[in-house]
């Protein structure tokens, strides 16, 4: 690879240990893809849950916090993914004192390294908004391709060790969709369907994300009408990313890349595929079970914005919860900070849910919260989520977000 005289520098070690560490990582990575050098970036997001980490991942990030200062800090702004555990709430979860130990390690060592913990999948709502054409190095799924997509930004999807070592350095390997030449599409959907809530739009992006089937497809989706929502966007490319490892995907008339198709593909070139209502009505059904015992109703994956807190406590309207059923409203620290100012949470916690900040449900221990709570059937307004949680010992159930409150309420899968 090509490297500059300033990355040659912390390659040598110039910079100290851990920017060295950095720059090999990257030089491996790179190599793997045949990137030619490393792109400059300016925010870096890292998945830094605990239960992926384990006791090894957080001994290294320790490692890396015990050096001289001006050889750790992160040179970008950096900032984190949601973490395992709220720690207001993690023992009536029945998450244990080793969960919680083990989590409040790991930020202790990011918080040395500089790196902000904003733990949170929606940084693009939240945060600061990256702007189209700006390289980038994020983590999680849903926050890559909402970026790419939606802002036009540039970033592949980096795993926890290259967002760290983009951090530490400022740059990345430039392949994938660094590269203009990457980001044409390669497949075409016509959608003979309007999605009508956020649940259909996460169908239909699973659908999507089914039949792409690779990293290094990217989809064009044509015959949208109806102008989407942040959220419904946020659904949509969470759930294609989730069911087809897909980091880019064009709407045309709707995204940045794509004012019409031919700007982003040549379509006679392109074999085209037909999604209308008949395959959203065969994906729900994958997802039913009307009428079975339910024992959790969670709002996760992605995180929920504040517009998407306010309905929730809306659609309760005072109502409560069955005391045989759990309810898990998940948020991010800055939206469960303003939904706390605006009354939004004790609304919905009056009804006996729980509103947790900070974390996301299958980043949490969730098989060992299934085991110790009894939970197994769960009832999601996220089609990422259903896709997910399944490895995890739970029996999945996809309804729409009113759907969803109402069964809590009932106690059963409406």
């Amino acid at each position: 690879m090509l490297l500059t005289e300033e990355e040659q520098s912390m390659l040598a070690g110039e910079q100290g240990d851990a920017r060295q560490w950095a720059m090999n990582h990257m030089i491996q990575v790179g190599e793997f893809f045949d990137a030619e050098n490393l792109v400059g970036v300016s925010q870096a997001h890292m998945m830094a849950d605990t239960e992926s980490l384990g006791e090894a991942g957080v001994q290294f990030v320790e490692s890396l916090a015990i050096l001289p200062e001006q050889d750790r800090t992160v040179r970008i702004p950096m900032i984190t993914d949601p973490r395992g555990i709220d720690f207001r709430h993690y023992k009536s979860l029945k998450q244990t004192d080793d969960m919680a130990s083990l989590e409040q390690r790991a930020i202790n060592g990011f918080k040395a390294l500089g790196i902000l913990m904003t733990d949170t999948c929606i940084n693009y709502q939240t945060i600061t908004a990256p702007t189209r054409g700006e390289h980038l190095a994020f983590g999680d799924t849903g926050v890559v391709i909402y970026c790419n997509s939606v802002l036009g930004a540039f970033s592949n999807f980096e795993g926890g060790p290259s967002a760290l070592a983009a951090g530490l350095t400022g740059r990345t390997p430039n392949y994938g969709l660094h590269l203009q030449r990457n980001r044409q599409g390669t497949k075409l959907f016509n959608v003979e369907v309007q999605p009508e809530n956020l649940t259909d739009w996460g169908a239909l992006g699973a659908i999507i994300g089914q039949r792409a089937g690779s990293y290094w497809q990217v989809p064009v989706i044509n015959g949208i009408s109806v102008t989407p929502s942040s959220d419904d966007l946020k659904h949509f490319g969470a759930a294609m990313a989730s069911y087809g490892s897909t980091p880019l995907f064009h709407l045309v008339g709707h995204t940045p890349e794509a004012p019409d198709i031919e700007t982003v593909c040549l379509p006679e070139k392109l074999s085209t595929q037909s999604i209308g209502a008949k395959d959203l009505e065969i994906f729900f059904g994958q997802y039913g079970n009307t009428g079975d015992k339910l024992d959790v109703v969670v709002f996760s994956a992605p995180q929920l914005s504040l517009f998407e807190m306010s309905e929730v406590a809306s659609l309760l309207n005072n109502r409560t919860i069955h005391p045989d059923t759990a309810m898990l409203v998940v948020t991010s620290p800055a939206v469960y900070a303003d939904a706390t100012r605006f009354g939004i949470t004790e609304k919905i916690e009056r009804s006996g849910a729980m509103v947790l900040e900070g974390m996301c449900f299958y980043q949490s221990y969730a098989r060992e919260m299934g085991l110790a709570n009894g939970w197994r059937r769960l009832l999601t307004n996220s089609a990422k989520l259903t896709n997910i949680i399944g490895g995890y010992g739970y029996q999945p159930s996809l309804a729409s977000m009113k759907t969803c409150i109402n069964s809590a309420i009932a106690g059963e899968v409406l």
